[in-house]
């Protein structure tokens, strides 16, 4: 009788058993299951409407083994996806169009909120979805600017710098001072 590992569902193949087929099963493994796990890339359509359940099956090919799935397909409001409680890191990329988030989560668990058009790194901690990620290592600037169509606030010479266009419309001291290059008006332009 086959039994199976707990996070992968990897055949697990006992002294004695599948005497002329382990080949068989062992490439499965290997060559099917363990690739899907490791640097599986699917694409999975999210159903608009009921959540879209994903799988790993015992022994056989499931798209909740892939590390990567991206996220397809049209939807009217915000969708879920649910995966089995498996111990597993996931890479999940929302590329439906309609302007949705979908919230990728073990079921009947809370998850995590994916918004339309990001990318997450994510992990199954074998009761739930969590981000597996929450700091990097050696990164002291995360950017230079932030910046909108028409707005921009950057650092410069220690001060925070509030731009509109090339225009500098104020700027705020490290100790918070806040100065405006002309008078501000609520709800107006520079």
């Amino acid at each position: 009788m086959s039994t199976y590992s707990t996070n992968l569902a990897l055949t697990l193949i006992g002294t004695g058993e599948e005497a002329g087929t382990w080949g068989t099963t062992t490439n499965t493994n290997l060559g099917t299951l363990l690739e899907q796990a490791i640097s599986g890339y699917v694409t999975q359509t999210v159903t608009d409407g009921a959540a879209t359940v994903l799988t790993i099956p015992n022994g056989s090919s499931g798209v909740a083994r892939n590390m990567y799935i991206e996220l397809t397909g049209t939807l009217t409001a915000a969708r879920t996806v649910e995966v089995p409680a498996n111990k597993k890191l996931y890479y999940v990329y929302n590329n439906t169009t309609g302007g949705f988030a979908v919230t990728f989560k073990v079921t009947g668990q809370t998850g995590i909120s994916v918004p339309n058009g990001k990318r997450y790194s994510l992990v199954s901690n074998g009761t739930d979805i969590v981000p597996a990620i929450n700091g990097v290592v050696g990164i002291t600037t995360v950017a230079t600017a932030l910046q909108t169509t028409n707005y921009t606030v950057e650092e410069s010479g220690g001060k925070l710098v509030f731009k509109y266009g090339a225009t500098t419309v104020a700027s705020m001291s490290s100790t918070g001072l806040f100065t405006s290059a002309s008078d501000l008006v609520a709800g107006g332009t520079p």
